[in-house]
């Protein structure tokens, strides 16, 4: 495979995880098989021994039912645990993967989007690693790295300016232009409801991409896509995109 895939940017969000669970090797090689999705959006955080592990939640509760929080674990224990059985019995082998495995299965085949899943210091050294590891496998223009932590996307476009960076906002403020520009960012990643049509012809007449999370209603996608044909649509459900 290669990485020309479908004109229409449909990133699919931690994976299908509509249909499989989130932020797991089912849920991208479901994204992967078909080629109309442009995208796969995971989170990655450190385990205790500072390997890069793909997980949404700090706590490892919701989806593995154990205690305590990701960087509380190595990743060989964290590798071990059930990640897959909270969404279905069918899925109990399902683990929770090391970036460095995603990369080897996606590399050449679909683009990523790598959430730095980080806040107030949580992590020194996320940035590092996952700029190593990119580069190791000569990803750089196959990636963007965002976050809503502003001073890991400093550090991350201080590292490898020519990553391609973003921004995550739940609430816009007056001067995101100037922010996007003085973090040298690329892309806004934005929460849907709080988008108005106005807001989005601006930023992309600024230079910028934008990407709507999380679009789920079929409706919403055909109504984001039909008033800006170059959205990224961030979705659980990418196949609700081309219905």
């Amino acid at each position: 495979m290669t990485l020309s895939r479908s004109k229409r940017m449909i990133v699919a969000h931690r994976g299908c995880s509509g249909v499989a669970p989130e932020n797991t090797m089912a849920a991208f090689r479901l994204a992967i098989a078909d080629p109309r999705i442009s995208w796969i959006e995971l989170d990655v955080q450190l385990s205790k021994d500072g390997v890069p592990v793909v997980i949404h939640d700090y706590k490892l509760r919701r989806t593995t039912g154990m205690n305590g929080a990701v960087k509380d674990y190595s990743f060989e224990q964290l590798s071990k645990l059930d990640n897959g059985s909270w969404f279905s019995p069918e899925f109990h082998n399902e683990r929770i993967p090391s970036l460095e495995q995603v990369l080897k299965e996606v590399r050449g085949c679909i683009h990523l989007n790598i959430e730095l899943k980080t806040k107030d210091d949580l992590y020194p050294g996320l940035e590092q690693a996952v700029i190593e590891l990119v580069k190791a496998y000569s990803m750089e223009a196959e990636v963007v790295i965002t976050s809503f932590d502003a001073q890991a996307l400093k550090i991350a476009k201080r590292l490898a300016p020519s990553i391609r960076t973003g921004l995550i906002i739940s609430i816009v403020p007056i001067t995101i232009s100037e922010q996007l520009r003085m973090l040298g960012a690329d892309l806004l990643s934005v929460d849907y409801r709080i988008v108005e049509p106005a807001f989005v012809d601006l930023m992309l007449q600024s230079g910028f991409d934008v990407m709507v999370w999380t679009v789920n209603e079929q409706e919403a996608i055909e109504r984001m896509v039909s008033r800006h044909p170059t959205i990224w649509i961030c979705t659980n459900y990418p196949e609700r995109a081309f219905l």
